[in-house]
């Protein structure tokens, strides 16, 4: 079986409901450079040739049928389309951007509802409404190799959605609805992400009859028992409420009535089988209990006019980079463009953060992200200098935004990592020593972690401990490295002000600790940071005005 699926949430739901109909859609033929698409099993990482039938609602995988479609981005456009023959999805690309991995999207078998042109469109969606004959799943994940290397590419596709059983109490016999569910799910081929939304009332038809039925919903927030939304039929002979719906986040899962957590094969040695949107495919312990998590696909970034956060694309992606220090004043500091509304420089993209500054009015006086206050007490979390990001309500970690291409859902689990967490990743892990190292990755200094469980792509090296950006790889060499779960973290320097100094020479990453020491002293002024620079790495405090970068992790499931 071609699994699809990888994160699942399965709930039990009791409704009543009745009709609605059907709408069938077709899709069109491409051309280009012809391509194939092999979709890795998770039984045994490869490909086989199975064909579907729908989902197995007992464990969740999806295998295909023919005719299935999948679409293509590339440089954040669509490039084309595959179709699945009952063995390989084959098809065309046109002008894909060689030396980075194609992006796939499995949108189940729904034609968008808008036109897709070669080159051109950059956002599409579909309505998942329909679910009487299959069901919709939604799915995405780019290819393991780069455009221009090859013509035979191999992906996993992970959903983006969820399982969930109905337990229909009366209907008639045609197709039934309900409303009030996020149905339409906007692609943003630039940046990657998929959005959920509703689509006029929020219907989902399920097919007719009364008993156990299945329904794909996509991720929305909960839904009390009894609220708002109704089942119906054409004739609006039947209204009711449904049960409660539990908060659907993007690769959640419960298990309520049937066991649905699922292993995702693939992914290559990094030894996380469940990574979730946003993250990295590998697993760090960070205590002595064993706890686990995920770090994000890259530093956090943020822009102001359209209050968006997201993760960088890439984890060498830098807003200011190395190159814009050539243009530095006397005093070798270069002065960025940060406030409230800007738009011009760097599109209007910020990634190097004052402490607390979540954009939530959590207490703090400087809690917006363009704070560019030197004043240490405007940086309070919470209003108070004892407090750690995570006392209180939480919302002083950045982390509690939703996060664009991270689930795009707040409070979704997303946190800063503690000073101890840092410390226990670098020094007390078993083998710690052994995996971290500097090096340069497309061009761009940092520090290289490798996760718990880690597996050296063949022909490259890798080595340990403070090596003067020894470890040189390409962006196709880090391509396998990430593969196998390795993270890197970009020396983006920092800021005091506007003013950014230490682009490229050093690595500078937010705990979510406040300094005690710095209490008793009488200031209140510090917070932890983690410091790596070309020969070192080190927990240091740092002042809570200064802007720095920020990592986040989720915890492993």
């Amino acid at each position: 079986m071609k699994k699809i699926s990888t994160f699942i949430l399965a709930t039990v739901m009791v409704m009543t409901l009745s009709q609605c109909k059907k709408n069938e859609q077709n899709t069109t033929a491409d051309k280009g450079v012809a391509i194939t698409l092999n979709v890795i099993d998770d039984n045994d990482n490869t490909n086989d040739s199975n064909t579907r039938v729908d989902v197995n609602t007992m464990t969740g995988t999806v295998d295909f049928e023919e005719n299935d479609q999948i679409l293509v981005a590339s440089g954040g456009k669509y490039v084309g389309t595959l179709t699945y023959n009952g063995n390989l999805f084959t098809g065309s690309v046109y002008n894909a951007v060689a030396g980075y991995p194609l992006r796939f999207y499995f949108l189940g078998n729904i034609t968008p509802a808008e036109t897709l042109t070669y080159g051109e469109t950059e956002t599409c969606s579909v309505v998942i409404t329909d679910q009487t004959e299959h069901l919709p799943v939604v799915s995405y994940a780019p290819s393991n190799e780069n455009y221009g290397t090859t013509t035979d590419f191999t992906s996993h596709l992970l959903n983006k959605c969820a399982l969930v059983k109905f337990n229909v109490t009366s209907a008639s016999e045609a197709a039934t609805c309900i409303t009030g569910f996020n149905n339409k799910v906007t692609v943003n081929f630039s940046e990657s992400t998929l959005t959920p939304s509703q689509e006029g009332n929020g219907v989902i038809t399920l097919p007719a009859g009364t008993g156990e039925r299945w329904a794909i919903l996509l991720p929305q927030a909960a839904l009390a028992a009894g609220g708002a939304g109704s089942a119906y039929s054409a004739d609006n002979a039947y209204t009711g409420t449904r049960g409660a719906v539990p908060a659907i986040g993007y690769n959640a899962f419960l298990t309520a009535g049937i066991p649905v957590m699922l292993e995702a094969g693939g992914g290559g040695g990094g030894g996380g089988s469940n990574a979730p949107v946003g993250a990295i495919n590998g697993l760090f312990t960070i205590n002595a209990n064993g706890d686990q998590v995920y770090f994000s696909q890259g530093n956090l970034q943020y822009q102001a006019s359209s209050n968006t956060w997201h993760f960088a694309e890439n984890q060498y992606d830098l807003i200011i980079t190395p190159e814009d220090m050539t243009s530095i004043d006397n005093y070798g500091n270069y002065y960025a463009d940060v406030s409230s509304q800007y738009t011009s420089m760097y599109d209007g993209w910020i990634d190097l953060f004052g402490w607390g500054t979540s954009s939530y009015n959590h207490g703090a006086a400087c809690y917006q992200p363009w704070s560019t206050s030197k004043t240490y007490s405007n940086y309070y979390a919470y209003g108070q200098y004892i407090y750690n990001l995570y006392n209180q309500s939480g919302m002083a970690d950045w982390g509690y935004n939703a996060i664009a291409n991270g689930g795009n859902m707040e409070n979704f689990g997303w946190r800063t990592l503690t000073r101890d967490e840092w410390n226990y990743v670098f020094i007390s892990r078993t083998n710690a020593s052994s995996k971290y190292g500097h090096g340069k990755v497309n061009g761009v200094n940092g520090m290289i972690l490798l996760p718990d469980e880690w597996t050296q792509p063949d022909e490259l090296n890798f080595i340990s401990g403070n090596s003067d950006w020894t470890n040189v790889y390409t962006i196709e060499q880090w391509a396998l490295m990430e593969g196998n779960g390795a993270i890197f973290l970009p020396a983006a320097g920092t800021r005091s002000g506007t003013s950014v100094f230490s682009v490229g020479t050093h690595s500078l990453y937010l705990t979510a600790t406040v300094d005690p020491q710095q209490y008793s002293n009488g200031y209140g002024q510090a917070v932890y940071c983690l410091h790596c620079s070309s020969d070192s790495f080190y927990m240091s405090t740092c002042a809570r005005y200064a802007g720095r970068s920020v990592r986040l992790v989720r915890n492993a499931q």
